[in-house]
């Protein structure tokens, strides 16, 4: 099976109300962890690569590597770019094999982001590739994407119709409290869930995407701090929410912080209790099955993904 776009995933998530991960990779491990949980829950899933994956691992490692897990699950895999700052990068990953990209145009001015966005719209339909573009900023950090919390803003829902209208982009990345990275909040969390049903009930049908839906569990931050980490402070958003949104629309949730938690705690904790090892095989292997146990909780517990291929 090749890579498909996420044209008729967003279309069953749609009508189930459930929405599909989009989990970032960066190395073999990663990747691996994904598709098994994928594979066993039977779980639609977008596997995406962020600028910063892509300059690490460099594209034709990555590409093969999930063509290899499409030939091994038979999963129906859609790769997506993550966070494309400009035409350029979306060409190339349109070019080189991609089944999508997004175009991020949310530092620029309305007009300018339409227009920027329009231009990737054009091209990548061309080549039978969907696009994703963002309206409204996120705060926080994710690879090369800064923006201050004072510099966030909420998407407006009539902006978001013109918008849709106007580009013929596939689907819109809104602002609606979520955050990239891991410290999201100071105080409680909040979405807003007025916001959200009012852009779904002007864009009937249309799937939305929410960046920055990383939950941050707390046993994952204990356990990198148990083992030498310095994680203070961090603050997801809560499951129960992403849970609810996938029932206004939401159709993709990007999770990438939850991931490198995981893998992270588990490699530490386990070169904290065999500190003479030095195979890479033997800290990785728990690592990839930290992930795949993350992935799995997701899609039964979160996105509420399961068996529904």
């Amino acid at each position: 099976m090749p890579l498909v776009t996420s044209t008729e995933m967003f279309k069953k998530a749609y009508e189930g109300k459930y929405a599909v991960g989009a989990f970032n990779v960066n190395n073999m491990e990663i990747i691996q962890g994904i598709v098994d949980a994928a594979k066993a829950e039977q779980s639609p899933l977008i596997l995406q690569v962020s600028a910063g994956a892509r300059k690490y691992a460099k594209h034709i490692y990555l590409m093969k590597l999930v063509e290899a897990a499409v030939e091994d699950t038979g999963l129906p895999i859609c790769l997506h770019l993550d966070h494309g700052e400009d035409f350029e990068i979306c060409k190339a990953c349109v070019d080189g094999g991609f089944t999508s990209v997004m175009i991020d145009g949310s530092k620029h001015s309305f007009e300018d982001n339409i227009e920027l966005t329009r231009r990737v719209v054009d091209y990548a339909h061309n080549k039978g590739v969907v696009v994703e573009a963002e309206l409204g900023k996120l705060a926080g950090v994710e690879d090369a994407v800064k923006v201050a919390a004072k510099d966030a803003t909420y998407t407006d829902p009539d902006q978001a119709v013109e918008f849709v209208e106007r580009t013929g982009v596939d689907s819109l990345a809104i602002a609606i409290g979520t955050s990239h990275g891991a410290y999201k909040f100071k105080g409680k969390p909040e979405l807003d869930f007025a916001r959200l049903e009012k852009i779904s009930n002007l864009l009937p049908n249309f799937p939305l995407v929410l960046h920055g839906a990383s939950t941050v569990l707390p046993e994952f931050v204990s356990l990198c701090n148990e083992y030498g980490g310095k994680i203070e402070g961090a603050q997801g958003v809560p499951e129960d929410m992403l849970l609810q949104a996938g029932k206004f629309g939401v159709c993709k949730i990007n999770i990438d912080t939850d991931l490198r938690l995981a893998m992270t705690a588990s490699i530490r904790k386990y070169l904290a209790n065999n500190p003479g090892d030095f195979d890479p095989r033997q800290y990785l292997k728990p690592a990839r099955q930290a992930i795949q146990d993350m992935v799995t909780h997701k899609m039964r517990d979160v996105l509420n993904s399961s068996n529904r291929l």
